[in-house]
């Protein structure tokens, strides 16, 4: 049987309502069951008598253990790592927004991050609730991210990114490297296992990911700085073909080597790599998009 769609709650403090099913099960009160389902909170009793637990009206909740229902809540850590670096809208109409994110902030809430986010930070910034990405950059990458403002177009626009129909250029700093330029990079990538389960590496089979690279403009100490065009989309896949080929990007922790996790990050150290411009048809309105870190252009058919 198909889910019920998420209800449209209100936002709290630019965060959007997460929900957890309630199974059958032996529990008395719904903040016992909250408790063992979600045992990093340790305010559930707190939270449940603020009204910070509802039902899919709103409604808040609280008493007995009702199984068989979605009830949801609003995620919050209390010693959250502050990013300070500020994200910028490029461009927004009734369908998109385009925002140029900084380096080492994340996308969406995840891990220890729900108030330093992109996706946080813009619904906050400006109120629109179903805001959400079509797309994702690394929290180690700078740049463009287009957000769709209504639920149901996102689809729409996520399927230009499964369908490979969308233009994206990236820069990057790395090594310099023996020519010809351009190159195009062809390698199959998979995930690690064990406790590199974070990286991709290259292995032998039917090439996944493929990505044209030129190198244009040479840097002091040995640098180059790098046009990168990706035309799939695998996780990782620049910092991994970059690393494959001898090329690491300056900054990477996770290529060619994994890092110890830092918290917070050493915001001195930024991951050399930005997207720079990105540009489809519009599915929705046939227009040409094209929008680059500072500028936008739409060409009508």
């Amino acid at each position: 049987m198909a889910r019920a769609p998420k209800p449209l709650l209100p936002l709290h403090d630019g965060v959007g309502a997460s929900a957890v099913f309630c199974p059958p099960g032996p529990w008395a009160t719904l903040a016992a069951f909250l408790a063992e389902r979600l045992p990093l909170v340790a305010d559930w009793p707190a939270r449940i008598a603020r009204g910070e637990v509802v039902d899919e009206t709103g409604a808040p909740l609280a008493g007995g253990y009702r199984p068989n229902r979605r009830v949801f809540y609003w995620r919050q850590h209390d010693a959250e790592p502050e990013i300070p670096f500020a994200e910028h809208i490029v461009f927004q109409d009734e369908h998109l927004l385009v925002a140029d994110k900084p380096h080492f902030l994340p996308v969406t809430p995840g891990g220890a991050y729900v108030q330093q986010t992109l996706l946080t930070r813009l619904r906050r910034a400006t109120g629109l609730a179903e805001l959400s990405p079509i797309h994702r950059l690394d929290r180690e990458t700078a740049g463009l991210v287009v957000f769709s403002l209504r639920a149901a177009e996102r689809a729409a626009y996520q399927n230009l990114f499964r369908d490979r129909v969308v233009s994206k250029v990236y820069e990057a700093v790395a090594p310099v490297g023996e020519g010809p330029w351009p190159r195009v990079l062809r390698h199959r990538l998979v995930e690690r296992g064990g406790e590199s389960f974070m990286q991709m590496q290259a292995v032998a089979g039917e090439p996944n990911a493929e990505t044209w690279v030129d190198l244009v403009e040479h840097l002091p100490a040995g640098l180059a700085r790098y046009e990168l065009r990706p035309s799939t989309g695998i996780k990782h896949q620049l910092r991994a073909q970059m690393s494959a080929v001898g090329l690491p990007l300056v900054g990477d922790r996770i290529y060619p080597v994994l890092q110890p996790h830092e918290s917070p990050p050493r915001f001195d150290a930024p991951l050399q790599l930005v997207a720079r411009a990105i540009a489809f048809v519009d599915p929705l309105t046939g227009l040409s998009r094209s929008f680059a870190r500072g500028t936008a252009t739409i060409v009508r058919p």
